[in-house]
């Protein structure tokens, strides 16, 4: 594969993921004026009942809410990472495992408590998160994860701009 192509792949990648998100951004951005005077309020952890029989994986996950959004996240992850991994060249292995770490990450830091009270430094978080996957998991130049980290953060604070204003 032609080294150009095999050096740009990650960073398009990048760019396609997150094209998907301007139209919602632009058609949440006409909405009225937000009220800022409703604060969060995060929902109470609520432990099930304990069963006769033990809990099963299922209700241990849905009452766990990080931890189901950190799983969730790895498997999308692994997907996005195998499927770059496959297209770069690089291995789908190698792909799906780096892809299954930067998809936990970032479902653990979309679900916590201090990034739903800062939704841009969020955004900016989980697009710097999936620019650094795709960039581990395709890139075959020194540098390539820096450079589709910071395209990532910069997509992320673009897109949380435009839904929550500047």
């Amino acid at each position: 594969m032609d080294t150009t192509i095999a050096k740009t792949v990650p960073i398009i990648v990048s760019i396609l993921c997150s094209i998907t998100l301007v139209p919602a951004a632009m058609a949440l951005n006409d909405s009225p004026q937000p009220n800022y005077q409703h604060t969060y309020q995060p929902p109470a952890y609520q432990p099930s009942a304990p069963m006769q029989q033990g809990i099963s994986f299922h209700d241990y996950i849905n009452s766990h809410p990080k931890l189901r959004s950190t799983t969730i996240g790895a498997g999308v992850g692994t997907a996005a990472g195998a499927v770059t991994g496959l297209i770069t060249g690089r291995g789908i292995l190698r792909g799906a495992v780096v892809g299954a770490g930067a998809g936990a990450g970032t479902g653990y830091i979309r679900s916590t408590d201090v990034m739903q009270r800062h939704p841009i430094v969020k955004n900016i978080a989980t697009g710097s998160m999936i620019g650094l996957g795709l960039g581990l998991a395709g890139g075959r130049m020194p540098g390539t994860a820096m450079r589709t980290t910071m395209v990532g953060g910069a997509t992320g604070m673009a897109t949380g701009l435009l839904i929550h204003g500047l």
